[in-house]
């Protein structure tokens, strides 16, 4: 039985400004400790990537996971982040109950938005930015008659 998705992850350049961007922007908090890996077959067995070297850390905010990795091997054959409209994993959305006021905090986070601020389609406003590094990341604000509010989840059992 699928119970949910566990969590998202990111592929960073510095991963020590990362963290300290998510956790001021988005309440993100290190859980555990930090990893990393150098020349270990176990490991890039399970990432599926040879001759891997990276380290990365297990963030946590409400109810969602994000890993963040900084890879040093193998160099990434994109080079900059992925655009809305390239094939695989472009975005992810957070939820905000004052979305005027989350891009305004965001942006002197260092987000960048190339509108000048949320836009209204009736069921939900959003707007979508990027991180200091380039990421996409969408915020929205739902209609109290949006179908897919978070707050008509059914609750996390425990």
């Amino acid at each position: 039985m699928i119970k949910g998705i566990h969590h998202l992850a990111v592929h960073v350049r510095d991963m020590d400004r990362m963290l300290k961007f998510y956790k001021e922007a988005f309440g993100f908090e290190l859980v555990g400790e930090p990893f990393s890996w150098e020349n270990d077959a176990f490991i890039d067995k399970i990432v599926d990537v040879p001759r891997s070297a990276a380290r990365g850390g297990m963030l946590r905010a409400g109810s969602c996971y994000m890993e963040i990795f900084q890879y040093r091997e193998p160099k990434p054959v994109a080079p900059g982040p992925l655009q809305p409209f390239d094939r695989g994993y472009t975005h992810f959305c957070v939820d905000a109950t004052d979305i005027e006021f989350e891009v305004e905090r965001l942006r002197g986070l260092g987000m960048t938005f190339s509108q000048p601020g949320p836009i209204d389609v009736g069921h939900v406003k959003s707007i979508y930015g990027r991180d200091p590094e380039g990421n996409l990341i969408e915020i929205q604000q739902t209609a109290e008659h949006c179908d897919f509010r978070m707050d008509r989840l059914p609750p996390v059992a425990r």
